[in-house]
């Protein structure tokens, strides 16, 4: 059991982004293609956020031409190369799944001030 603890230790990021629910974000992911690597820009709005050590998780929700997309990140996936917050979002509940069903500007969140 110690071993596992301590592979768990060895992989989890020391320096974790400090991001909320309801924040709109930009989320650099790393991908490989063949050879290549690339860093690919995801921005969007976090809807969710799955807590639970090296298996922690992050939902965050775009509308990309007319189609909602959500991408699921785990936190410490070295994949994740780095999480910017663009706009501190005012909500008071921990999922915003409700979002999935507004369209527009009913589906943005208050500005936190």
């Amino acid at each position: 059991m110690d071993m596992i603890q301590a592979f768990v230790n060895e992989q989890m990021k020391t320096e974790v982004p400090a991001f909320n629910i309801g924040d709109s974000v930009r989320v650099h992911n790393l991908i490989k293609e063949g050879e290549k690597e690339r860093i690919q820009v995801f921005e969007g709005t976090v809807i969710a956020k799955r807590n639970g050590g090296i298996s922690e998780t992050f939902t965050v929700r775009r509308i990309s031409y007319g189609v909602g997309v959500e991408k699921t990140f785990p936190i410490h996936s070295p994949h994740v190369a780095k999480v910017e917050v663009t706009r501190q979002g005012k909500v008071r509940r921990a999922k915003l799944f409700y979002l999935r069903d507004r369209v527009g500007k009913a589906a943005k969140t208050k500005e936190k001030i």
